[in-house]
């Protein structure tokens, strides 16, 4: 009778084990947020110290391109782009959804300490998030990538770059297209150049509606904040045979 009463209390213990694990386990993969901080110059900092025995040229003026070679896009320290909105899941309340990707392009001229023209564009058949769910369902619903693969931005008027510290904080007026919709758009960004490289971060408001985007929902999904933003962090690197703007 003793063996079957240890018996049962050593059954017992093993069950509490189990379902405390089965707790945490649940919390980890459901509950936990898992987004990815916003962008920081002082992070894109940290990628330019490690890079900067890479490259000696000081020079601002001229052509210079995304370099998608330093840092990496698992821990988000190297160039990547994306989306970040507010949204209630089932069972579990509100959560962050950020979906990013490195796939990034384009080009940025400095002429006289003038940032005179920019066109960066982002492939969102790549975006990535925490659930894969999520990211196959941007293929033919909400973002319809399938559909309109790329997002560009272009600058539409010249940024003057004044130094105040060892960043420049400004804000960016161009035309953002998404889902084939192009508007008008205000950026604020944040640059700092270092080892021959430099650092944008930047993010602006991304209305769903105005850019005729609805937002996908479904069971584990109760709804989607209109309002959001996009969020970037870029790095240039002077390209390859482009001769300075006054040549």
């Amino acid at each position: 009778m003793a063996r079957s009463r240890r018996t049962y209390a050593i059954g017992a213990a093993v069950t509490v084990v189990v379902l405390v694990a089965a707790a945490v386990g649940a919390w980890w993969f459901l509950i936990r947020s898992t987004a990815p901080e916003e962008a920081s110059i002082e992070t894109a900092a940290e990628t330019l110290e490690a890079e900067s025995a890479r490259a000696a040229t000081e020079q601002i003026d001229g052509t210079w391109a995304v370099d998608g070679s330093v840092g990496s896009f698992d821990d988000f320290t190297g160039t990547w782009a994306g989306y970040r909105f507010d949204e209630q899941l089932a069972n579990i309340g509100a959560a962050t959804a950020v979906g990013r990707t490195p796939m990034v392009s384009g080009t940025m001229v400095i002429d006289s300490g003038k940032v005179s023209d920019v066109d960066v564009n982002v492939d969102l058949t790549t975006l990535k998030s925490d659930k894969d769910r999520r990211d196959q369902a941007l293929h033919h619903r909400g973002l319809e990538s399938d559909t309109y693969p790329m997002a560009t931005f272009a600058l539409s008027e010249p940024i003057e770059l004044t130094r105040t510290s060892e960043s420049v904080t400004t804000e960016a007026q161009g035309e953002l297209t998404v889902h084939g919709v192009t508007k008008p758009v205000e950026v604020e960004v944040e640059a700092r150049m270092a080892g021959g490289r430099i650092a944008v971060v930047g993010h602006a408001p991304l209305q769903l509606s105005a850019f005729g985007i609805q937002a996908p929902t479904g069971y584990s999904v109760l709804s989607i904040e209109d309002q959001g933003s996009f969020e970037f962090q870029i790095f240039f690197v002077p390209a390859p045979g482009a001769p300075p703007p006054s040549a």
